[in-house]
């Protein structure tokens, strides 16, 4: 979502996928986060008050409703241009699809609120406030199943308002876009009471509807659009204020993939002038009869604000994030900040560590843990493979890696060759088949693992296992199906308008994967439709060990599974089942090879906090990591209880984790990676040091390196660990003198640091003394 101030030129707001809203008053040079101590998560849209630009408006939940659409919880409100923020109510309505602020009553605004798009609810449609956003009321409804997903007003005349409903909800293995509920409104009253115009004269007279966008001229009130979904969808456009349309465009260009797109624009002074926005950008002159593309930097277009008091300024919001232009769209500022979604994460046996990872309608990336003068986004590089996939980095040989992506498709790339060929295990693109017809599934983001003890062992895993022994020249199948594969879950999804079978809702797959640290040839394997396998004979033969209904319902996503390096009987899994409508975090875990199963998510509370990802410490038996769609929990008992780490991440959804070389490192689904330097600390931490007056903690071991630079980050640059030795000690109360000395082997003191001269910290709680301090 994107927004901009009439009042302040160069200021503008982004509402990201999964990353909260960003900020620039920069004209959109710089971008900072502005929500990440309120809230986080998906933005669905943003409205500035046009009497106070301090005052903004933000809706939570995106509407363009992708697989792993990310909810919201209601209304947000700033008036102190994003220092601080007070939620406004609607929580329920999970995605909101539009703001709109009256333009000379402060007190009355509305939203058009979407709702759950994977159970019936009674909180969508549109909705009223005339106390400035304290009380609600619903003034239009359809039905359970049918929410507000566009909402415009005449300029001229605020009473007036056009609203459209859409009929869509998601499953795992379904998305549908249309129905009975689908429609256009018309309110002259300030939305007291609304008419339907849905099959006025010219529209449709027949037929489900779809997603419908509108627009009203701000040069022409009578002149409305409405982008139809529809067997005969396309521009409609009516010159009498939806008294009657004219059908004046059937580009199937401008309705590709219906349900993501859909929108349009009136330029706010001339009656022709109309941008209608898909997987490009379009413009017309012409009053929508034709449309001409205009390059934008990146695909996929979903919002856009444009000044009123000049047309040529204005900011355009796609899946690469948000640009803005001062000269009608003939250019656009860059894309330079940290909201991509990442899919997983891996890192390299490279010194410093590599972290790639996939990022969400981008390319795959491998960039450096730390760098000269700080990490920048020059130094990341393709892994091959796609947008959705696994990267694999071979443990061997570092500079090989392969990288999936959502088709089946697997590819193997040499760093020091550039090199690149493709070694899907089954090569033919199943794109627009449904499930029960493909002969080899693979889901969207679909696992990719080396073996742990077998040097030149890979896996991949679809409907079947497949494994090769010579990078990926030849494969072989290990398994059976080891998905559910119910009829019910296996047939064509989208419609009931529009096919849309681009591989999100491949179904019965595998979709969680992994070998034993511990026991060669013990593999585990988890499926997107809740099966649970294991292997103890190098997959020559098969078991079935899924959780028992109590436990986890069915049809849950078994996300992650984590073999315990501890113990080989114990393996930890994470699943989820959000897109059942059901928001509950499900984590497990075994100690006899997934004979009997415990559940283990004491502690983990809040909305949404469903979970993606479970990891084992390495070194401390019992410390877990888990992941969910607001942040990172721990365990220090082995997921007895579970508590917030409690570090600077924003609230965004953690898909994977990895622990590497003493570092956690996490893949986001919107602020892209993030790395918890040093976990020496956390793993000494027990009842015992706490109980004590002062502790000093055992540092990890430091390497003697120059790193040419602090790299402290800022801007788009990321931040450096810390270099050299990192001392951490523990102090009960705080306030005490501090003394730390250093002694050689002979126990003679080599430096000293003391609190009196600022140099050791004194608060309570665990400090750090890093070598800049030294």
């Amino acid at each position: 979502a994107g927004a901009g101030s009439v009042a302040r030129p160069g200021e503008y707001w982004m509402g990201t996928t999964g990353g909260g809203v960003f900020k620039s008053t920069s004209g959109g040079r710089d971008w900072q986060p502005v929500t990440d101590a309120a809230f986080g998560g998906s933005i669905g849209a943003i409205v500035v008050d046009e009497h106070d630009p301090d005052v903004v408006w933000v809706g939570t939940g995106e509407t363009p409703i992708r697989g792993n659409v990310t909810h919201g919880d209601g209304l947000y409100r700033t008036a102190d241009g994003g220092k601080t923020w007070t939620h406004m109510g609607l929580r329920e309505t999970r995605q909101i699809a539009r703001v709109r602020l009256h333009p000379t009553n402060r007190n009355r605004l509305y939203v058009a609120a979407l709702g759950n798009v994977f159970q019936p609810t009674p909180e969508r449609g549109v909705f009223r406030s005339d106390d400035a956003g304290r009380t609600w009321s619903k003034i239009l409804f359809r039905d359970d199943s049918t929410g507000a997903i566009d909402l415009v007003m005449d300029p001229s005349n605020p009473d007036v308002m056009y609203a459209s409903l859409w009929q869509a909800g998601r499953t795992p293995w379904t998305l549908s876009s249309g129905g009975k509920g689908s429609g256009i409104f018309k309110t002259t009253d300030g939305g007291d009471t609304w008419t339907e115009i849905s099959r006025a004269r010219g529209l449709p007279q027949a037929g489900v509807l779809g997603k419908i966008g509108l627009a009203v001229s701000p040069a022409n009130p009578r002149r409305v659009w409405a982008l139809v979904e529809h067997d005969s969808g396309g521009v409609y456009r009516s010159d009498d204020a939806g008294a009657s349309w004219e059908r004046i465009n059937s580009d199937r260009s401008l309705r590709q993939r219906a349900w993501y797109y859909s929108r349009v624009f009136a330029d706010p002074r001339d009656e022709n002038t109309l941008y209608a926005l898909n997987v490009s950008f379009f413009r017309s002159t012409d009053g929508g009869k034709t449309f001409r593309t205009i390059p934008t930097p990146h695909a996929d277009n979903h919002d856009l604000w444009i000044a009123a008091d000049d047309p040529g300024r204005m900011v355009e919001g796609n899946d690469g994030g948000a640009n803005v232009s001062t000269d009608t769209a003939r250019t656009w500022t860059e894309q330079d900040y940290a909201t991509a979604q990442m899919y997983h994460v891996t890192t390299t046996n490279h010194f410093p560590y590599r972290i790639c990872g996939a990022q969400q309608d981008n390319s795959t990336l491998c960039g450096p843990s730390r760098n000269p003068g700080g990490i920048r986004m020059e130094d990341w590089e393709d892994a091959g493979g796609g947008e959705s996939g696994y990267i694999a980095a071979d443990p061997r040989n570092p500079d090989v890696v392969y990288a999936g992506s959502y088709g089946g498709l697997l590819t193997r790339k040499d760093y020091r060759t550039g090199l690149e060929r493709n070694v899907s295990p089954w090569p033919l693109n199943p794109m627009g088949q449904s499930s029960e017809d493909i002969e080899f599934r693979f889901q969207w983001t679909f696992p990719i693992v080396f073996s742990r003890h077998t040097p030149g062992v890979l896996y991949a895993g679809g409907s079947q296992l497949f494994r090769t022994t010579d990078e990926g020249q030849s494969w072989e199948i290990v398994s059976p199906p080891l998905g559910r594969n119910d009829p019910r879950t296996m047939g064509p999804s989208g419609g009931p308008i529009t096919r849309d079978q681009t591989g999100v809702e491949t179904y019965g797959t595998i979709f969680a994967f992994d070998e034993s640290p511990i026991t060669p040839g013990l593999l585990w394997a988890g499926s997107d439709d809740g099966l649970v396998h294991v292997s103890r004979d190098n997959a020559r033969t098969w078991t079935a060990v899924t959780p028992p209904t109590s436990l986890l319902p069915e049809f849950a996503r078994i996300s992650i599974i984590e073999p315990s390096p501890h113990d080989a009987g114990t393996a930890y899994v994470a699943a989820n089942r959000y897109q059942m409508g059901d928001m509950r975090p499900y984590l497990l875990k075994t100690t006899d090879h997934g004979k009997s199963w415990t559940l283990i998510t004491s502690g983990i509370e809040g909305d949404g906090e469903f979970t993606r990802v479970i990891r084992a410490d390495p070194e401390r038996p019992g410390l877990l990591y888990a992941g969910t769609e607001r942040g990172v929990w721990i365990s220090f008992d082995d997921g007895a209880r579970w508590q917030r780490l409690p570090v600077t991440l924003p609230p965004v959804p953690v898909h994977d984790m990895v622990v590497k070389e003493g570092d956690l490192v996490v893949a986001t689904h919107g602020r892209s990676f993030y790395v918890l330097d040093d976990l020496s600390t956390i793993r000494q931490m027990r009842p015992e040091v706490l109980a004590k007056a002062a502790h000093l903690f055992t540092p990890r071991d430091a390497y003697r390196v120059q790193w040419g630079g602090s790299g402290r980050g800022g801007g788009t640059v990321g931040q450096n660990p810390a270099s050299g030795a990192v001392v951490r000690y523990w102090l009960a109360q705080g306030g005490r003198p501090v003394t730390l000395d250093f002694l050689d082997a002979r126990g003679e003191v080599i430096r000293s640091f003391r609190s009196d001269t600022a140099r050791a910290d004194t608060a309570a709680g665990t400090r750090r003394l890093a070598r800049k301090q030294m």
